[in-house]
């Protein structure tokens, strides 16, 4: 494969999307790219020049030889309105990763993947963000991952005045079935998020 015939700014740009706030380090994309230092510096050069154009929105940021997608700084005033505004609502798979936490709390990240079967990261912040979960702890162990639970927030915007008010799960449920029979109670209450102000 030749850097002319392969689309390298399109690949590096999935990556990069798919590698999220973690981003990509030089060695990585190396491994991936299967090319050499020089061409990797001309591509990322490449992909740098196409994002620093006035009409696009996000940049690519490198810092200690890690490449990652960013927004502009000068469009902060907009996503600081995203940020501050009102719910329309929770997704599908946010109502699952917020049923998941609630009745397995404190609960790791690895642990919320292991029984919805895919990653959770982005939904996980995105909850921290509206306020609804939080980081509680460190779990024991190697890493010591962080542990998530539910806020204050979480219980009133569903109206709990505690977390002995959740629903009780089915005796004798299944370890897979805990994010069905929660994510049932918690489709019941959509609603709430779709009429903030």
């Amino acid at each position: 494969m030749t850097h002319d015939i392969v689309n390298w700014k399109a690949i590096v740009e999935a990556l990069l999307y798919a590698a999220g706030d973690e981003g990509l380090t030089k060695k990585q994309l190396l491994s991936v790219l299967e090319v050499d230092e020089a061409e990797l510096q001309d591509i990322m050069l490449d992909v740098k020049e196409t994002y620093e154009k006035e009409d696009r929105g996000i940049e690519l940021v490198e810092y200690a030889d890690t490449y990652m997608l960013s927004t502009k700084k000068e469009f902060a005033v907009y996503l600081k309105k995203l940020i501050e505004a009102p719910s329309k609502g929770l997704s599908q798979a946010a109502l699952e990763v917020l049923a998941i936490v609630s009745y397995k709390q404190p609960i790791t990240r690895a642990e919320v993947e292991e029984v919805r079967g895919v990653k959770s990261e982005r939904i996980l912040q995105s909850l921290i963000a509206k306020a609804l979960l939080c980081e509680v702890g460190r779990a024991d162990g190697p890493g010591r991952a962080i542990l998530y639970g539910t806020t204050e927030t979480f219980l009133e915007q569903f109206g709990l005045k505690s977390l002995e008010e959740l629903p009780p799960l089915p005796e004798n449920v299944e370890e897979d079935g805990v994010q069905e029979e929660a994510d049932l109670f918690f489709e019941n209450f959509n609603q709430t998020f779709e009429d903030l102000k």
